[in-house]
């Protein structure tokens, strides 16, 4: 029998890198994408590395193009490519800065999807899996264009998983909360930064450190992949950890405004500010 294949954006370093290497594990043949695609990166020969930049509609079809010379299918689809500005208050961010997180986030995912999609239909088969996050679901303060671009990502796989199940295709997102990756690491600072906010730029920054040295690894998004594409019959969305469905049970279940007290308290946003009039 042969190996189904997968496509892993993003996979150059963490929860990409993880989960093509689980995928491996699993029975796949994989390829992973990044913009420098094999250029200074290892993969133990576990999987082959593509360049890819999905902000590119060219360099989208080139790749894809390229799996499907090689492969004549493509069964998985994963889209982790993505990045984040660091915690700091929306203003700080220009129009076109939220237009780049966008057009990474979002539209990125929307050429990968666009592009394999006419390959699965023509099999009557595929899984695509969008790696998502809690602040699609609860967003988080001083994180409103990340938080916007999951909720977009959110909308935007629920109403395809519709139309595509009739096709024997299927849409899921998995939903982290705080992961130990370089994720966070990489993220960008906000291109528009006023002196005013340096203190609670400060504050938000010690407020994420102490959550991601709790936190997962990304072996554990890498785990729920892997669970979604094996699974006969796949849900819409999957939280990945005990805080991610911790989280989704509260906003599930409790008052909004419960939830909304919950936040602003986990992050002292009404203490702090108060004492920093």
């Amino acid at each position: 029998m042969n190996k189904k294949i997968a496509i892993v954006t993003g996979a150059s370093s963490g929860i990409g890198e993880v989960t093509a290497h689980q995928l491996v594990s699993a029975g796949y043949k994989v390829y992973g994408t990044s913009r420098r695609g094999a250029l200074g990166h290892n993969t133990n020969n576990q999987f082959t590395m593509l360049a890819l930049d999905v902000n590119s509609d060219e360099s989208v079809s080139a790749a894809v193009n390229e799996v499907m010379r090689l492969e004549g299918q493509i069964d998985l689809l994963v889209n982790n490519a993505g990045f984040g500005v660091s915690p700091a208050p929306a203003e700080e961010s220009s129009i076109e800065q939220a237009k780049a997180i966008f057009d990474t986030n979002f539209f990125g995912m929307i050429r990968m999807i666009q592009s394999v999609l006419p390959h699965m239909r023509q099999r009557s088969s595929g899984r695509i899996i969008n790696i998502s996050s809690v602040l699609g679901f609860v967003p988080m303060p001083y994180m409103a264009l990340y938080s916007a671009s999951k909720h977009a990502m959110e909308a935007y796989s629920e109403s395809l998983d519709h139309e595509l199940r009739t096709a024997g295709i299927r849409v899921s997102l998995v939903e982290p909360a705080y992961i130990r990756s370089a994720f966070d690491a990489n993220q960008l600072q906000p291109d528009q930064a006023q002196s005013k906010n340096d203190a609670l730029r400060a504050m938000l920054d010690q407020h994420v450190k102490q959550a991601l040295e709790i936190a997962d690894g990304p072996d554990v998004v890498a785990k729920t992949v892997v669970k979604v594409a094996l699974t006969a019959k796949p849900k819409v969305r999957y939280t990945s950890g005990t805080l991610a469905a911790r989280l989704r049970f509260l906003r599930k279940f409790a008052p909004a405004a419960l939830v909304e007290a919950g936040v602003r308290k986990d992050m002292k946003l009404d203490s702090w500010l108060a004492a920093h009039r």
